[in-house]
């Protein structure tokens, strides 16, 4: 059976997460990088898209706008739609 260690980290060696916090605001991990060891995560994210016909016109509108203001077409549209619904739902409890 494998005996689990009680402190929370290897490098402050800090027995609870406010004991490692104090440590990292005094320390720099740049000067203690060999101290670390390899980490392994297992990441899986989903991203759920729609697509929506757009009038070439309007989208042609809509990436000129999108340069002038140095974001992505894709972008500008979220955060035009984001303000868009807020709106409506301002409305409707009004």
């Amino acid at each position: 059976m494998k005996k689990y260690r009680s402190r929370k980290s290897s490098v402050s060696r800090a027995p609870t997460y406010a004991a490692m916090g104090d440590f990292w605001d005094s320390h720099d991990l740049s000067d203690l990088w060999d101290k670390t060891r390899p980490a392994r995560a297992n990441v899986h994210l989903e991203s759920e898209e729609s697509y929506y016909g757009i009038e070439k016109g309007l989208s042609q509108t809509i990436n000129r706008a999108a340069k002038q203001r140095g974001v992505s077409p894709h972008t500008l549209i979220n955060l035009w739609l984001q303000e868009k619904i807020r709106k409506l739902k301002m409305v409707g409890r009004g």
